[in-house]
């Protein structure tokens, strides 16, 4: 499949600083903002088992406006809006997410509602009944955030945040392109404070969307240079977090390519958003990691998108070695998805949704849950129904 000739590329303008003592650069990037009172958020976990706020405190000294660490899994409404209080009574002008995904995409959403008037459920994306969803545009001007990871999480350099309601057991998407960070730290040491098993399944995460984007029919080269070499660090690295967990270099290069995987799926605004939604219905509803809900659910969802996307996929069975030898793209398509499903059982990936615990009796509820995400509709195979999910679902319970 030949690459596009006709696109617009915009790539992110964060710098990135990696390596070991990393963290160094910090003070560097607090000046460069002109922030006076940055304001450090992230769980407990990382406040209190590791040396990371010490090493944060010694960068900026005095300048530090305060912690909040109430960060919690899935980023519930309450905590958000404990951090919002928090930093506003600190009155901080820059934000410093430490942490997993969970501490960005809290951050991130502190950010906006320290800045946006209303309610959070007016500032959400909205789904109008037979309609396309609607995110609101949210016009106030925010305060810059840093980021410093500690898994190599996909939400680093986006610009939403997904906030849960505790009660409804729903997904609040909030979307702002001024939110993406100015700066994202791979600290060597940071990134170890994380178990191998966590930082595999976060990779897994990675490694979906990458498979998800390299089947998409309008790569531009730009897009595609950075999903290749995503790829090749994920098949390369994702094996060794067994055989070297407390190596720097095999971490700092998973995060690499979580970010380039990140550049190059803003551009496209693709891939499989039916994996993607429906992996949020399993985060939400039984607390699953993302990467393990994504690494049961994508080749099937890959099956399901087949028809529109079998050139596409043979690219990526052909990016993953296999060679043509005269096989038709749906032959290269079923190949792919052979690859992808003995890649993941190799590093211990669950590969039934009843492995993970969930129960058959819940399925309709979680395909009616996935109808309101946003990444359903970036699908390249358009929805019909909630059936369409359900069968779906049943094929990887």
């Amino acid at each position: 499949m030949p690459l596009a000739t006709s696109f617009r590329y915009v790539g992110s303008s964060a710098r990135i600083y990696a390596g070991a003592d990393a963290l160094a650069h910090l003070g560097r990037e607090v000046e460069r903002a002109g922030a006076r009172r940055p304001f450090v958020v992230s769980a407990r976990s990382v406040a209190r088992n590791t040396n990371l706020l010490e090493r944060i405190r010694e960068g900026l000294g005095e300048r530090l406006a305060g912690v909040y660490d109430g960060v919690v899994t899935e980023s519930p409404l309450p905590s958000v809006l404990e951090g919002v209080e928090k930093a506003r009574q600190a009155q901080a002008d820059l934000l410093i997410a430490v942490g997993g995904g969970s501490a960005v995409v809290t951050a991130r959403a502190i950010t906006i509602l320290l800045a946006e008037e209303g309610s959070i459920y007016d500032l959400c994306t909205q789904y109008p009944p037979g309609r396309p969803p609607i995110s609101p545009r949210l016009s106030k001007p925010k305060v810059p955030n840093i980021v410093v990871l500690t898994t190599p999480t996909t939400a680093a350099n986006r610009a939403g945040a997904a906030v849960l309601d505790p009660q409804k057991r729903h997904r609040l998407e909030l979307y702002d392109p001024k939110t993406r960070p100015i700066s994202i730290f791979l600290d060597a040491e940071a990134l170890l404070t994380a178990s191998p098993s966590l930082f595999l399944h976060t990779s897994v995460t990675t490694f979906a969307g990458v498979v998800g984007a390299l089947q998409l029919p309008n790569l531009n080269p730009f897009s595609h240079a950075d999903l290749r070499e995503a790829l090749d660090l994920c098949l390369t690295y994702m094996p060794l977090l067994r055989e070297r967990p407390k190596d720097p270099a095999v971490r700092i290069h998973l995060a690499s390519a979580a970010l380039l995987s990140n550049r190059a799926s803003d551009a496209l605004a693709g891939g499989l958003g039916i994996v993607s939604a429906l992996a949020h219905s399993l985060q939400v509803r039984f607390g699953v990691h993302q990467g393990l809900a994504s690494g049961v659910l994508l080749v099937p969802g890959m099956r399901f998108n087949r028809d529109v996307l079998a050139e596409g996929q043979a690219r990526l069975a052909w990016a993953m070695g296999t060679p043509r030898n005269g096989d038709s793209d749906l032959q290269m398509a079923e190949k792919a998805a052979q690859q992808v499903a003995r890649f993941l059982e190799s590093l211990g990936i669950p590969s039934r949704l009843r492995d993970l615990g969930i129960p058959q009796d819940t399925l309709q509820l979680l395909a009616e849950d996935a109808l309101t995400d946003f990444f359903l509709y970036t699908n390249p195979r358009r929805v019909k129904d909630v059936e369409e999910l359900v069968a779906l679902l049943r094929e990887a319970w």
